[in-house]
């Protein structure tokens, strides 16, 4: 795979965006008032995050990537949208005054988090019914459809845009949310991580239980291939061939966040480039174990893929 292919690649990446926000600094008491450690911040800085994290991971590796989202028309929207400009993302977001951006505040000092603050607040209405249309013209530009559900409410019209994707012929990806998997049936890949997984098919004893649950749920739903993230486990990928584990390639870990923003936006990038399946697996992997070793929501680069 070389940065020519990468750069054929076309994905749209649709869902839930939210401003990744971080405060750095320095602690040197603990609090008078309670027993809590008191940070003396010196500097603080933004990130995209959600569905623009996703798609700003499939941008770095060169695809041509498409972001569609709502967002408010707040302070922590207008940073997104400024955000967006700097990065090679092809910016199909609109703002919606009656939304509340999300925003999520980690408070981080000598290279561990010490909190995390989430500012949301769910919709009132369906944000991206507006948006149907946009969506599906977008969808004759692009090879591979890349759902990223956060649970934020960006993805109430999911069963339409999977009909859409599908009847248009297109790669489906999801990183799904919550316990109702019904509503991903028909998806190409679906990427839950361990909890994730445990939370729709209940918890397992040992490899086989768990090979039995996640093929049950992939027939079930009737999707190609069912991708687990495991964390220091590495991955597992489940088809109607069988299953594969990987084990993870990570060297150091600092932070998990963002990992699998990561895995699935490489694993879009590659398939769109013509990429098998297992080998685009094996890349999402190399990928996650270089993202893990970067402080918060972080990128990966084609040079650091094939170094």
């Amino acid at each position: 795979m070389n940065a020519e292919q990468l750069a054929q690649s076309r994905v749209l990446v649709v869902g839930d965006v939210m401003l990744d926000r971080y405060w750095f600094g320095a602690v040197d008491r603990i609090s008078p008032e309670a027993p809590v450690p008191v940070v003396r911040v010196l500097r603080d800085e933004d990130r995209v995050g959600g569905a623009a994290n996703v798609a700003l991971n499939a941008a770095m590796l060169g695809a041509q990537t498409t972001l569609l989202s709502v967002v408010g028309a707040d302070e922590p929207g207008r940073k997104l949208v400024t955000l967006l400009v700097d990065t090679p993302i092809r910016n199909a977001m609109r703002q919606d005054t009656t939304l509340k951006t999300t925003v999520k505040l980690r408070v981080v000092s000598r290279q561990q988090q010490l909190i995390r603050l989430d500012f949301e607040q769910k919709p009132d209405h369906e944000v991206l019914a507006a948006m149907l249309e946009r969506y599906e013209q977008e969808l004759t530009f692009h090879d591979v459809v890349l759902l990223s559900d956060y649970g934020k409410g960006g993805l109430e019209h999911l069963d339409q845009m999977m009909n859409l994707a599908r009847t248009h012929g297109k790669t489906i990806l999801i990183d799904p949310k919550g316990r109702d998997y019904s509503r991903y049936a028909g998806a190409t890949v679906i990427t839950p991580n361990r909890a994730e997984l445990a939370q729709v098919v209940g918890e397992w004893g040992s490899e086989d239980e768990l090979t039995a649950k996640a093929q049950g749920l992939r027939k079930k739903l009737g999707i190609k291939a069912l991708l687990l993230t495991r964390s220091e486990e590495g991955m597992s990928l489940y088809t109607e061939q069988g299953e594969l584990h990987i084990p993870t390639e990570a060297r150091e870990v600092y932070d998990v966040s963002g990992a699998g923003d990561t895995v699935i936006a490489t694993l879009a990038v590659v398939l769109g480039a013509g990429c098998a399946l297992e080998d685009a697996v094996r890349t999402a992997n190399r990928a996650a174990g270089i993202v893990v070793g970067k402080l918060g929501t972080a990128t990966v680069t084609p040079q650091e893929l094939w170094a």
